[in-house]
C-alpha cells in the first residue's frame, strides 16, 4: 500500500503561484506513475500532470506552461509548481499514484484562486 499526504494548498490571487507536495508512506522509486489531479465543485476530477519514474511528463493542455510537475525520490515527495494561477484553477487538488496496478489517492488539498 501507499499512503500520500498532500499539502501547500491555500488562498492566492489571481497571478499568484503556489508549491504542492505530496509524501508518499514509501520509496516512489519503484512507483511507475505519480500526479497530481483535481475536482473543482460539481465537475468530475481531471488530470493535470503525471510523471513517470523515467521522468516523461503529461500536462492538461489547460495548465501547459504554468504548471510544472516534479519528483524528489530521495524524499519520496512529488510537487506540482503552479505559477500564473487563474480562478479557473480553484479545486481540490489530489495526489495520485499508481504502483502493482493499484491506484492510490491522496485526501486532497483545497487551492482557491480569489482576489
Amino acid at each position: 500500500q501507499v499512503q500520500l499526504v498532500e499539502s501547500g494548498g491555500g488562498l492566492v490571487q489571481p497571478g499568484g503561484s503556489l508549491r504542492l507536495s505530496c509524501a508518499a508512506s514509501r520509496s516512489i522509486n519503484g512507483i511507475y506513475v505519480m500526479g497530481w489531479y483535481r475536482q473543482a465543485p460539481g465537475k468530475q476530477r481531471e488530470l493535470v500532470a503525471t510523471m513517470t519514474n523515467g521522468g516523461s511528463t503529461n500536462y492538461a493542455d489547460s495548465v501547459t506552461g504554468r504548471f510544472t510537475i516534479s519528483r524528489d525520490n530521495s524524499k519520496n515527495t512529488v510537487y506540482l509548481q503552479m505559477n500564473s494561477l487563474k480562478p479557473v484553477d480553484t479545486a481540490v487538488y489530489y495526489c495520485y499514484s499508481f504502483w502493482l496496478g493499484v491506484a492510490y489517492w491522496g485526501q486532497g488539498t483545497q487551492v482557491t484562486v480569489s482576489l
